[in-house]
C-alpha cells in the first residue's frame, strides 16, 4: 500500500481523538464566521420564487428513492425560475435561522454549513445567462462577475457540462467548519457535501428533471472559472441539471 493511499484512507476515519490535542478557535472566544458572504455592493440579485409554491409529481418519497438515478443526457428545454428556485432551496435552502446559524433542508456537522452553492444558469427563464451565487438567507440569487463562458465551465468539468440547464456547483469554505472543529472538519465537510447532492438528485427526480454528480473536474480551472482563491473558498463537487 503506497502512502498516497494509506493518507486517503486515514482521511476517512474519525479521529476525533485529535482534538483533544488542540484549541479550537470557537474554544479561544473567536467570533463564528458569517453564514454567507454578503454580495458585491450593487451587484444584481433575483429573489426567487417561494419553493413552496412548486409542485412535484406527486411521487412517494419511496418513488422517488427507487426511480433516482444519473441522467446524463437533456434535451434544448429550459428550467422555469420556480424550477430552479425549488432545487436551490432543497439543496441548500433554509429551515429556520438563527442569529449565529441556521437549519436547513440538509443537514451539516454542528450546524456549520460550510458550502456555498453557486449556479451557472444557461437556459432558466426569466434569468440572464451566467454565473450566480445561491443566498439561502435571502432565497435569492447574486450575479457572479464571470471570467468565462459555458464551452470554459465544460473544459474545468471535464467535458461533463452535457448541455445542462443549469449546473450546480459546491464551493467549501472552510473555515466555517474549522472554527468548531479543526483537524476533524475535513472529511465533514465531504460528507456535508454528499447530503446535499442527494437532496439535488430527489428534488430533479420530484420534478421530472435530470442531474448527475461529478466528482471528476479539474480543480485549478474549476475555481478559476469561479473567480476563487483555490484555499479559503474552491470547488468541491458538481452538478449539471436539465429537462428530460
Amino acid at each position: 500500500m503506497t502512502d498516497e493511499i494509506r493518507s486517503g484512507r486515514v482521511f476517512l476515519k474519525a479521529g476525533w481523538e485529535r482534538l483533544d490535542a488542540v484549541e479550537t478557535d470557537q474554544s479561544r472566544g473567536v467570533a463564528a464566521p458569517l453564514q454567507e458572504d454578503p454580495p458585491q455592493q450593487d451587484a444584481p440579485i433575483i429573489s426567487l420564487p417561494r419553493p413552496a409554491d412548486v409542485a412535484g409529481e406527486g411521487k412517494s418519497l419511496f418513488d422517488l428513492i427507487s426511480t433516482r438515478k444519473s441522467r446524463r443526457k437533456y434535451v434544448e428545454g429550459s428550467l422555469k425560475l420556480e424550477q430552479a428556485s425549488y432545487l436551490a432551496w432543497a439543496t441548500a435552502g433554509i429551515r429556520e435561522a438563527r442569529a449565529k446559524y441556521s437549519f436547513r433542508t440538509v443537514p451539516s456537522a454542528g450546524a456549520r454549513h460550510p458550502l456555498d452553492l453557486y449556479l451557472y444558469a444557461s437556459r432558466v427563464e426569466g434569468v440572464e445567462s451566467g454565473l450566480y451565487r445561491y443566498l439561502p438567507l435571502e432565497h435569492a440569487l447574486v450575479r457572479v462577475a464571470l471570467p468565462g463562458d459555458a464551452s470554459q465551465l465544460d473544459e474545468a468539468l471535464c467535458g461533463q457540462y452535457w448541455n445542462a440547464a443549469l449546473v450546480f456547483i459546491w464551493v467549501a469554505v472552510p473555515y466555517r467548519t474549522e472554527w468548531r472543529y479543526s483537524l476533524v472538519s475535513h472529511k465533514l465537510i465531504a460528507l456535508d457535501a454528499g447530503h446535499s447532492c442527494q437532496n439535488l438528485y430527489l428534488a430533479c427526480e420530484a420534478l421530472g428533471l435530470g442531474t448527475c454528480a461529478i466528482g471528476a473536474y479539474d480543480q485549478e480551472k474549476l475555481d478559476a472559472f469561479l473567480g476563487l482563491d483555490g484555499d479559503d473558498r474552491f470547488a468541491v463537487y458538481a452538478a449539471p441539471v436539465g429537462p428530460l
